[in-house]
């Protein structure tokens, strides 16, 4: 459908536009896709997901069960601390979506957003700073935990921390996302919110591992052993 209404977008070219992209943006790019999705559609995509996710089960069982418990989620408060917004982007990306009670620990963190940046006189522009609380406020505003006002709130803080960025000398830009647009025939699709494009290296992926070592730290290791590429809970 989309190479018959853009025959100069190919498939390889979005691949490779979408492996550019920072993590905030391709966690709202892919939102927005299943946004598009039809029910039986989504359905596939959550088989296939949950064959993929059952890959890594046993590696981040423990970050699982922390991620979902409340008095766990209760001691990550300090937005200042680096290791913190690590452990809060780890516990997001593991938050199952029926956990109610852990999205609204994390959402009382999360709003004192104005307070730590007012009273602490935390810096966006420095470092990874401004992208850990780009990623992490796009992640909870798009989370299913949270409920439609929470998810309200959590976007208008997204906006502000962008508005922030913007002010302080992180231009956020669009040219990305509107790529699309640039192509004949194409219909523009208006994104949910603009952040700005950043170096890829401080993508979601890093965050996970240097966060999942911090955890690591006070578990108690376990027997070695590889778990099977296929296994199960």
């Amino acid at each position: 459908m989309v190479e018959k209404r853009c025959p100069r977008l190919q498939r390889d070219g979005v691949y490779r536009w979408f492996s550019e992209l920072p993590s905030p943006q391709r966690v709202e790019f892919l939102c927005g896709l299943l946004d598009l999705c039809i029910p039986l559609e989504l359905r596939f995509l959550g088989a296939c997901l949950e064959d993929l996710a059952r890959k890594d089960y046993h590696s981040l069982r423990d970050s699982e069960i922390k991620a979902n418990n409340p008095a766990d989620l209760g001691s990550l408060t300090n937005l200042t601390d680096e290791v913190v917004r690590s452990k809060l982007l780890v516990s997001l990306a593991l938050l199952g979506s029926a956990h109610r009670e852990a999205a609204g620990v994390l959402f009382r963190t999360l709003t004192h957003i104005d307070s730590v940046i007012n009273n602490y006189g935390l810096q966006l522009n420095e470092g990874r700073t401004g992208d850990e609380f780009l990623l992490l406020f796009t992640m909870a505003s798009n989370h299913p935990a949270f409920s439609f006002h929470q998810k309200q709130v959590l976007r208008q803080e997204l906006t502000q921390i962008q508005s922030l960025m913007a002010s302080t000398g992180k231009n956020p830009s669009t040219s990305t996302l509107n790529t699309m647009a640039t192509y004949p025939g194409c219909h523009k699709v208006t994104p949910r919110s603009e952040t700005p494009i950043n170096s890829v290296s401080n993508s979601l992926e890093n965050v996970l591992h240097t966060s999942t070592h911090s955890m690591e730290e006070s578990i108690p290791k376990r027997p070695s052993g590889k778990h099977s590429k296929g296994g199960h809970p």
